[in-house]
C-alpha cells in the first residue's frame, strides 16, 4: 500500500505554481527485525544486570539518569524530563520580493 501525504499544499513562487506533498519519512507498516539464536531459531533476550553486583534488576526498578561525573549519577523522573523536554515549533513566514523579472 503506498503512504498517504500526511500535508498537501502548492509552493507559489512569482508566477509558478507547484503542488507539494509531505509523507511520512516511516511506516508504522514495516516490519521489525529480531536477532536470532542461529542453532535454535530462537528470540536473544537480554537481562538487565546491576553493573557492580552483577545480579538480575526488576523493570519496576529501573530509573533513568544521566552521569554528571565519572562514576556519579543523578535520578531523573518522567515528570522532570515532561518539564524539561523541548517542544515542536512551527514558524511560517511570508515574504515577498519585488523586482524585475
Amino acid at each position: 500500500m503506498a503512504p498517504r501525504a500526511d500535508w498537501k499544499g502548492f509552493l507559489c513562487l512569482s508566477l509558478v505554481t507547484c503542488p507539494v506533498a509531505l509523507y511520512p519519512a516511516t511506516s508504522e507498516s514495516e516490519k521489525n527485525s529480531f536477532q536470532l539464536n542461529r542453532t535454535t531459531g530462537h528470540r536473544i533476550k537480554y537481562l538487565k544486570v546491576d553493573a557492580d553486583t552483577g545480579e538480575e534488576v526488576p523493570n519496576e526498578d529501573i530509573v533513568k539518569g544521566y552521569e554528571l561525573e565519572k562514576g556519579q549519577y543523578i535520578e531523573v523522573s518522567k515528570e522532570e524530563l515532561a518539564e524539561i523536554a523541548l517542544g515542536v515549533h512551527a514558524d511560517h513566514r511570508d515574504r515577498r520580493v519585488r523586482g524585475q523579472v
